[in-house]
């Protein structure tokens, strides 16, 4: 079986939490985990300070085909909305039937990609008057290819869920034994 891939798209401004759980999960369970940034990079800074060195430029990513995509929220959604490549690449991730997570505020980004019409989601109570339709009162959905997540307090659900949704439910439970979770 060939090492699942994951694509995690980072903007300034983007929720430590939320990206830095699931990444950590998924390499644990030996998935090959790429990060992208936005801006000039390729160190991006997160919304409490935290910085981390991504791998390639969004640009470089071009048409490569990765098993998951992964948007974390943060005050950095509004950067991944304004760029119309986050976009396009998510929708070619769901043209392709590949995983798509996005967590807190960046269902905003599916939103705006066309990718949550007629979709169960939830998202951050904060942009619940962009989205109506958020199932509030959930900690993770998954619609299909498509999961979401409510905000940094359920980073944990969204990594061990991107986790079984690429590696299954018995490699998702050894993680979340092996850290006590």
């Amino acid at each position: 079986m060939p090492i699942p891939t994951v694509l995690v798209i980072l903007a300034d401004g983007f929720e430590e939490i939320e990206a830095v759980t699931p990444i950590d999960l998924l390499r644990r369970a030996g998935a090959k985990v790429t990060l992208a940034y936005l801006g000039e990079g390729p160190t991006v800074t997160g919304r409490s300070g935290l910085s981390l060195v991504a791998e390639v430029p969004l640009d470089a990513v071009g048409t490569s085909a990765f098993d998951c995509v992964l948007v974390p929220g943060g005050p950095g959604v509004t950067l991944l909305r304004a760029d119309p490549r986050v976009a396009a690449l998510l929708r070619l991730q769901a043209a392709r039937g590949g995983w798509i997570g996005a967590i807190c505020a960046a269902p905003l980004v599916l939103k705006d990609a066309g990718l949550l019409q007629g979709r169960r989601f939830t998202a951050h109570p904060s942009v619940v008057k962009e989205l109506p339709d958020a199932l509030g009162g959930e900690r993770t959905v998954v619609d299909g290819k498509l999961f979401t997540s409510r905000g940094a307090g359920t980073a944990l659900d969204f990594g061990l869920l991107a986790v079984e949704n690429l590696f299954g439910r018995d490699a998702a439970a050894s993680i979340a034994k092996s850290i006590c979770s």
